[in-house]
């Protein structure tokens, strides 16, 4: 029986998008609380993509800071 892949929701796909914002106005605190807020299946689902592109989601971020 196949499984459905995890998908990012909207929420989170929003957090990731005010994440990088924070990151390029050197605002960690905010891209730390952003982090927090997206939900395990959003995560799975990023993490799938990365990985898929031969990346990972702590050095995508390292190479933003």
């Amino acid at each position: 029986m196949p499984t459905t892949p995890p998908r990012i929701s909207l929420m989170a796909a929003a957090e990731v998008r005010d994440i990088l914002t924070a990151l390029q106005l050197g605002q960690s605190a905010t891209a730390i609380a952003g982090l927090m807020a997206i939900d395990t299946d959003s995560w799975q689902a990023i993490e799938q993509r990365l990985a898929a592109l031969d990346g990972d989601l702590p050095a995508a971020l390292r190479s933003l800071a």
